[in-house]
């Protein structure tokens, strides 16, 4: 399995380091569709898929997501969170934590979510640093 890799903004950043914020939202797109979701069993192309999805309503995106057999949410070992894009010996602006899964819900207004917007959620577990993956 391999690592998501998540930069963030400072505010999110610290947020998460201290262990206050817990998952990360990431919005409903082709783009996180493709490195979240595994499409198993499913005839058409990637591109026609998203053009078929995302031509509709936000319901149907998440009916599509969650309903159909066709997909299923990668699996990843860590979340590696990066203050920004730093280099790779920053340490101190690169934060591995255990992945704890992913869903599809709303977030809190506190960790950056609007109200009642759906999200993939990307759940973090526990620190795990010092790390060499990177």
């Amino acid at each position: 399995m391999k690592d998501l890799k998540l930069p963030l903004k400072k505010k999110w950043f610290d947020m998460t380091k201290s262990g206050e914020k817990t998952e990360e939202y990431r919005e409903i797109t082709p783009y996180w569709c493709t490195r979240l979701l595994l499409f198993d069993g499913f005839k058409r192309s990637k591109d026609s898929w998203f053009d078929m999805l995302f031509d509709g309503e936000e319901e149907l995106i998440l009916t599509a997501i969650t309903e159909c057999y066709w997909t299923k949410f990668k699996s990843f070992n860590n979340n590696i969170i990066t203050l920004g894009y730093p280099k790779n010996t920053d340490a101190e602006k690169i934060v591995t934590l255990e992945n704890k899964g992913i869903s599809i819900g709303t977030g809190k207004v506190e960790w950056g979510a609007e109200k009642d917007k759906m999200y993939f959620i990307i759940k973090h577990g526990a620190i795990v640093f010092p790390t060499s993956k990177r």
